[in-house]
């Protein structure tokens, strides 16, 4: 009865064990992937930005009327 016991807690943590390194292994490929995708989001902003700044019509600083 015991050794049966022992035998089921002894599967039971290496089933375990087996989960945890999956779902470690696909945090890590999950996290990878993550910041592959910042740094294109962070180009696209830069590339974004720079079109605008060169697309912007020059707005001339002028008086209001009332001064």
């Amino acid at each position: 009865m015991d050794e049966e016991r022992l035998v089921k807690l002894e599967t039971l943590a290496a089933e375990q064990e087996k989960t945890i390194e999956e779902l470690s292994a696909q945090l890590a490929e999950q996290w990878a992937l993550i910041e592959r995708v910042q740094k294109k989001l962070d180009l696209l902003t830069e590339r974004f930005l720079a079109l605008e700044e060169r697309t912007a019509p020059e707005v001339p600083v002028t008086r209001p009327p009332h001064w």
